[in-house]
């Protein structure tokens, strides 16, 4: 006999920017965004809000646009992005 496990899913619509050579890489934040990341015992650590979480999946689908070329990043700091005292982040497109 197989077990079956229903799980429940939850459906979230992103506007996801397009990129273009003229205008590169464009953010769209979400309405009280916060993140935060640290480094402890050599690990990363983000830590981020409900809205913040949502931002950053729009940042890392915007780098998985087929269009974007490799290299092209998001360079996330305390003055765009992250709350002040992080540390940087760089998410780029390999």
């Amino acid at each position: 006999m197989k077990n079956t496990i229903l799980v429940k899913q939850m459906e979230i619509k992103l506007n996801i920017p397009e990129y273009s050579t003229e205008q590169g890489l464009r953010s769209i934040w979400e309405d009280g965004f916060e993140i935060e990341t640290e480094i402890i015992d050599n690990e990363i650590v983000i830590k981020a809000n409900r809205a913040g979480l949502i931002s950053l999946a729009k940042q890392l689908l915007t780098l998985a646009h087929d269009n974007v070329p490799s290299s092209c990043h998001f360079h996330l700091d305390e003055h765009s992005g992250l709350e002040t005292g992080s540390k940087n982040l760089i998410i780029e497109k390999s």
